[in-house]
């Protein structure tokens, strides 16, 4: 099977709206949530967010009048390729793949035509009023923008989305499939609906009063999550490709996993079996043991049962070497960002190889009650070798990828 490496890296986040960007700010432990802008929240105990900032389009892209999670795909999309110092061409358009990722990018459109049409009639809807309802247009705009002829696909796993793209995009190149994938993420869904439905489920942080501390992963006063978004993406090589034109290797991905709960549409499973199988299973597809893992970029949403669960799974998994990890959640600075999550957390895993440097999970008081290593409050230098990041998904759907150092 062929190795498959990172070469290129985009990201737009509440934080930054490029992967050097974002990564210094993680790093420095900079908070981008804030009460809400996109709308009024009313009556809503539910005012936080992390919200995109400072986002300007390319011109192209708002023209064209792609949604706004659409246009997070294609910067990102053409940031990595730009990275990674790729160009798409005739010659080589058939064996570069397309897979980007959301939980619902749809959303927010099916909203707002909703809203049009009841206020202005069905003939006010624009003529692609449906295509920008449809998940698939996030992988389908990033292959027509950039020319891309090879597996085009949009996989929506919830918050495992994004993680689940480059997994599969590494299975797709290891089967010699295609020779370049884009992989990754993207999701805007900070819409009064979003956050209704999300508040009615007793998953949001109630913590209004400071914006910035809201968001508490692993922390013994967590209260629930708070809604992020933005995109991230990844250019995946095979070996041969990436030797042959002197790619700058970032990474290399080593292997992951796919399991299920089966248990509950939102709950986790009480015991974590399911995210046990999952961390187990990416370490054995990568070839190395437990103690090889340095550091774990955790799923960390800030609600009561998940943090909780996740410490179980990581406890189960690696035993007495637990104690030694580097453990965090940056949805303490960026917020759930859902189909883009796993992909928005291995952008920054990769850094940490890179630089062994983990950034913190921020607003962090530890809790009696869950067993976990956390990197608290400031940044740790950590000579890392290997990282799992997680994503786990409502549903059930559980993703670990591994990625080692370039060597």
């Amino acid at each position: 099977m062929m190795r498959v490496f990172i070469t290129g890296m985009g990201a737009v986040t509440p934080i930054g709206n490029d992967a050097p960007t974002y990564w210094r700010n993680l790093v420095a432990g900079r908070s981008g949530a804030a009460h809400i802008s996109a709308f009024d929240p009313g009556d809503m105990p539910y005012t936080v967010a992390c919200e995109v900032k400072d986002y300007v389009p390319p011109a192209e892209l708002a023209q064209a009048g792609w949604p706004r999670a659409t246009q997070f795909a294609l910067t990102v999309a053409q940031q990595a390729l730009t990275d990674a110092g790729l160009v798409i061409t005739p010659a080589n358009c058939d064996r570069v793949g397309v897979f980007m990722a959301t939980g619902g990018a749809g959303l927010p459109m099916a909203e707002l035509y909703a809203t049009v049409w009841a206020q202005q009639g069905w003939r006010s809807l624009e003529s692609l009023s449906f295509m920008h309802m449809l998940p698939s247009e996030v992988s389908t705009a990033v292959a027509i923008q950039l020319g891309a002829r090879g597996p085009v696909m949009t996989h929506a796993l919830a918050c495992a989305s994004g993680h689940y793209s480059v997994l599969e995009a590494y299975h797709f190149l290891q089967r010699g499939e295609a020779d370049v994938f884009i992989a990754g993420g993207a999701e805007s869904s900070i819409t009064p609906i979003t956050f209704a439905a999300f508040g009615r489920m007793g998953a949001l942080s109630a913590r209004t009063d400071d914006p910035a501390t809201a968001c508490r992963p692993f922390s013994v006063d967590r209260d629930g999550l708070v809604p992020g978004e933005g995109a991230a993406a990844v250019v995946l090589e095979t070996e041969a490709h990436a030797r042959a034109r002197g790619a700058t290797i970032y990474a290399e991905v080593l292997g992951g996993k796919l399991t299920a709960d089966a248990f509950h549409i939102t709950a986790p499973e009480p015991d974590s079996g399911g995210a046990t199988r999952a961390l187990l299973g990416a370490i054995q597809h990568a070839g190395i043991a437990p103690t090889d893992v340095d550091v774990v970029y955790a799923h960390g949403t800030a609600t009561p049962l998940n943090d909780a669960a996740e410490a179980v799974a990581l406890r189960r998994a690696f035993a007495a070497h637990a104690d030694r990890l580097a453990v965090t959640s940056i949805k303490s600075m960026i917020g759930h960002g859902f189909g883009a999550a796993g992909a928005q957390s291995l952008v920054a895993a990769v850094q940490t190889l890179r630089a062994g440097i983990v950034p913190p999970t921020i607003n962090y008081t530890p809790d009696p009650a869950i067993d976990a290593p956390i990197v608290g409050n400031v940044a740790r230098h950590v000579d890392a070798r290997h990282a799992l990041v997680n994503a786990f998904g409502f549903g059930g759907h559980n993703v670990v990828l591994v990625i080692g150092k370039a060597v």
